[in-house]
């Protein structure tokens, strides 16, 4: 596998692949890689000839207060990692690169509507930095496909949206949330969890399980929710929110709608966990 902090070395290589009429996936990561972002790798192995991924902490989608600083870098187990996950090409950028100009003047990409609700409410700028480093690196990759994971529901919908709305020629695929044994969705925070905070915190997909059983029975929305505030609180989160959401629009959810997302963040000390859950009701 080839790593480099070059862009015109990107490019170089994709032209090479292009001539042969072969196709790229891209696989954008901010790094200390775990299964949950090889699994993403392995899917975008299968859907083209070659794969690209990217490791870059993207100090935009980061706000005050918040552990960019504190974000695990672990590049040589990363690319030991990617190699065997069958990555061909890794990009490693720095802030430098990515920002010559400084971030304060970067033009940036902005998704209306839906970077403004949930977690883009609770962290003001995030979705606009996620939009704008993943405009920018598929400009630079160029890819014919890009793989995420559906862990961060909102974050997918952002950038399908972009994509679409930009009109840019890249199949975007979401990939289903890898999973601890415990149910705890995989993240790199996680490694910020003492032993019993991680074990208190499975209750969060048991909460989802809790939900999606209770919709299903034809509780109403707002009980639904009520009730898993509490049962969340007991286990010693403080909850950032926790919604249903349509799984389409991304709108507010009503009781007559078949297609949902329930989202949840919540705190397990200082540490932010995020996880969903999609529900499709008779």
């Amino acid at each position: 596998m080839i790593t480099t902090e070059s862009i015109s070395a990107i490019r170089e290589q994709v032209r090479a692949w292009r001539i042969k009429g072969e196709t790229v996936a891209f696989v954008p990561t901010m790094g200390n890689l775990h299964l949950g972002h090889l699994t993403l790798v392995k899917e975008a192995r299968s859907r083209a000839d070659h794969v690209i991924a990217s490791i870059f902490v993207n100090p935009m989608q980061f706000g005050q207060n918040e552990d960019l600083d504190a974000y695990p870098r672990t590049l040589a187990d990363d690319q030991n990692a990617l190699i065997e996950a069958g990555a061909e090409l890794l990009f490693t950028p720095t802030p430098a690169i990515i920002y010559p100009k400084g971030m304060d003047a970067q033009t940036f990409v902005e998704v209306p509507l839906i970077s403004d609700q949930l977690c883009g409410e609770s962290r003001p700028g995030h979705f606009r930095g996620v939009a704008t480093i993943v405009c920018k690196l598929f400009n630079i990759v160029q890819p014919d496909i890009a793989v995420f994971g559906q862990k961060d529901f909102q974050q997918l919908l952002v950038i399908k949206t972009m994509v679409e709305d930009l009109s840019m020629p890249i199949e975007i695929i979401g990939v289903a949330t890898i999973r601890e044994t415990s149910g705890l969705a995989m993240s790199s925070r996680n490694g910020y969890l003492t032993a019993a905070q991680k074990q208190r915190a499975v209750v969060l997909k048991q909460t989802l399980d809790n939900m999606a059983i209770e919709l299903s029975s034809g509780k109403q929305i707002d009980a639904v929710i009520e009730a898993a505030e509490t049962t969340i609180a007991a286990a010693g989160f403080k909850n950032d929110y926790l919604d249903i959401r349509h799984a389409k629009t991304f709108s507010k959810a009503l009781n007559s709608d078949r297609e949902l997302v329930i989202l949840v963040a919540a705190y397990m000390g200082d540490t932010r966990l995020i996880d969903n859950l999609v529900v499709k009701l008779p």
